[in-house]
């Protein structure tokens, strides 16, 4: 991913570079989510979505721990070493860090918690805090809820 980024960065700037990286973020995860579902026989959901994205983590590198709330709807991944901010602070570019990982993240963890959820459930993602802004760790929440139902005779446009 690093050496791509620097390359299109040469070649068209920063900001394309991020906004290339965003879009590349919104289908890797997929991906990723996919495989290690079907390598893990893990389930949609929130407990799959823990299952999978702790060994995700586990293998690329970062110290975190995974946290479910008691009654199973809440999952809170707090990350204490991101690979990802370590790379940018050894190669100089600590400055950017805060505007890449806030771009990639949102989108990178929108799309995992966008995987794992199903006709019946959605799940949400947001950024509580993260080490790019400054904080000691990232706080990732993934919260599980019934998704919204549509009435029968509609479409999701809203149309009949």
């Amino acid at each position: 991913d690093g050496l791509w980024f620097m390359k299109v960065e040469e070649l068209f700037g920063f900001d394309e570079a991020l906004k290339i990286d965003r879009l590349v973020w919104s289908i890797f995860p997929k991906i990723q989510a996919r495989t290690l579902r079907t390598m893990l026989k893990a389930d949609k959901g929130i407990e799959g979505l823990a299952r999978c994205i702790s060994a995700k983590h586990s293998v690329e590198g970062f110290d975190f721990e995974a946290k479910m709330d008691e009654d199973g709807r809440l999952l809170r991944l707090i990350i204490s070493k991101c690979p990802w901010h370590e790379l940018l602070v050894r190669s100089g570019r600590e400055p950017l860090s805060e505007r890449v990982g806030t771009t990639i993240c949102n989108v990178e963890y929108a799309t995992w918690a966008e995987e794992f959820g199903d006709g019946a459930r959605r799940i949400s993602f947001s950024l509580e805090s993260q080490i790019c802004k400054g904080d000691g760790v990232c706080t990732f929440c993934f919260e599980e809820s019934e998704a919204p139902r549509i009435p029968e005779g509609r479409h999701s446009s809203g149309a009949l």
